[in-house]
């Protein structure tokens, strides 16, 4: 069974995937880093010289490809507002919202070149763009996990979370 993480950009996602991933002895991808492979770009150049929409279109296919993924998937921060993917997630696995507050998330983003969207705007539209996506990222995910914790902790959270479905 596979393991979504989705959240907002600095949640959280690549470190718990990794802990989580060594705690259930499963194997564990990152979708950004997959398009990245995929592609032959950064995901800067992609947005730069095929667009978002390309981009999105790229994570939407990953997905698919990983209908039979036996592991933990760390998505990146846009893939789970898309409904079909989503769908696509929880028929195929879970979906776990990774939590954590606006600020956390900004001071952890501010000034990485390498996220395209956080790069371009300001700390008002990302609060924006963080309120937008919320209601999305709860929707579409099977559990929303308050990440308030080390990382190990909300590893243990998690699989403690799954463990009752």
């Amino acid at each position: 069974m596979a393991v979504f993480l989705c959240g907002f950009m600095g949640c959280g996602k690549s470190t718990i995937s990794l802990s989580l991933s060594k705690a259930m002895g499963c194997a564990c991808c990152d979708t950004d880093a997959l398009i990245v492979e995929r592609e032959g770009m950064s995901i800067p150049e992609i947005f730069e010289k095929k667009g978002e929409k390309y981009f999105r279109e790229v994570e939407s296919a990953v997905v698919e490809e990983l209908s039979n993924y036996k592991g933990v998937a760390a998505c990146g921060g846009g893939l789970m507002l898309n409904d079909k993917n989503a769908e696509t997630a929880r028929k195929n696995g879970t979906v776990v919202f990774l939590n954590v507050p606006f600020d956390e998330c900004y001071n952890r983003i501010a000034g990485d070149k390498n996220r395209p969207i956080a790069v371009s705007k300001t700390y008002d539209e990302l609060l924006e763009l963080y309120n937008e996506r919320y209601e999305k990222y709860l929707k579409n995910s099977d559990f929303k996990i308050d990440c308030d914790g080390s990382p190990m902790e909300i590893t243990k959270l998690i699989i403690k979370t799954i463990s009752l479905t």
